[in-house]
């Protein structure tokens, strides 16, 4: 194990979709494709490399464009629209749940006093959260102190502004967060912001978040060693795979 001199953490960042709830956003997309283009083209694959982690106009847009789709552009917004009218939908009718480790991870990191955020694209993030409870009977959304989801940013993962806009909410400069994520690009983001990153590879995409930066891959976020993560270490408990991040 290689040990390496760094700064304490004390802030954590979260992504939701993907990370904190089993959203319908993937679902979503794919339904609201029928009329554009063959929506079975529209894979998990496809989905976590191009879409997810961005603003939705520009996930529309790049899905449009990728699938070969004419005037892709002029009819991203529309798109979009569809979309979200059937994630409305799925969300009003409880198609979500919580991911256990995750609860368990963000309840841990908060009873050690770290201080929490959600910097998420998604301006559906909160309806979900509110709905979701801890065993105690808060709401997963009352352990978090800054809530960044859905705020407007001039660029969208892979731009770091959000998360740096997280960090300033915290009141903590960006090297005393770490960033939990499962999309490449939002590993990227935290990278770029220079913030610590943890990638959650849920799809057993553990190389596409390896090769987007990500300091810490595991595919359960019980795995992580949450005690030296206070100490500013990742690792996971096994310490099969461990970094230190200034």
């Amino acid at each position: 194990m290689t040990t390496i001199s760094i700064t304490d953490l004390h802030g954590a960042i979260f992504d939701v979709d993907g990370v904190l709830v089993a959203s319908p956003h993937e679902h979503a997309w794919r339904e609201a494709l029928a009329g554009y283009a063959d929506p079975k083209r529209f894979t998990t694959q496809f989905y976590q490399f191009y879409v997810a982690g961005k603003p939705r106009l520009d996930g529309a847009s790049v899905t449009l464009k990728q699938l070969g789709v004419p005037r892709a552009s002029e009819l991203a917004g529309e798109y979009a629209e569809k979309k979200q009218a059937i994630i409305d939908q799925l969300i009003e009718a409880g198609r979500f749940k919580a991911f256990p480790d995750a609860v368990r991870f963000a309840a841990a990191l908060c009873d050690a006093g770290l201080k929490l955020a959600l910097a998420s694209s998604s301006k559906n993030a909160d309806a979900m959260l509110t709905r979701l409870t801890l065993p105690d009977g808060r709401t997963l959304l009352s352990i978090f102190s800054a809530d960044l989801s859905g705020c407007e940013v001039r660029k969208g993962k892979p731009d770091p502004e959000l998360f740096l806009l997280a960090a300033g909410a915290l009141g903590i400069s960006p090297s005393e967060c770490v960033v939990v994520e499962d999309a490449p690009a939002g590993v990227r983001a935290a990278n770029e912001g220079g913030m610590a990153s943890i990638g959650i590879a849920r799809l057993h995409d553990d190389d596409l978040l390896r090769n987007a930066g990500a300091d810490l891959v595991v595919n359960s976020l019980d795995e992580v060693d949450v005690v030296a993560l206070k100490s500013g270490v990742l690792r996971t408990h096994s310490v099969l795979e461990s970094v230190g991040h200034a």
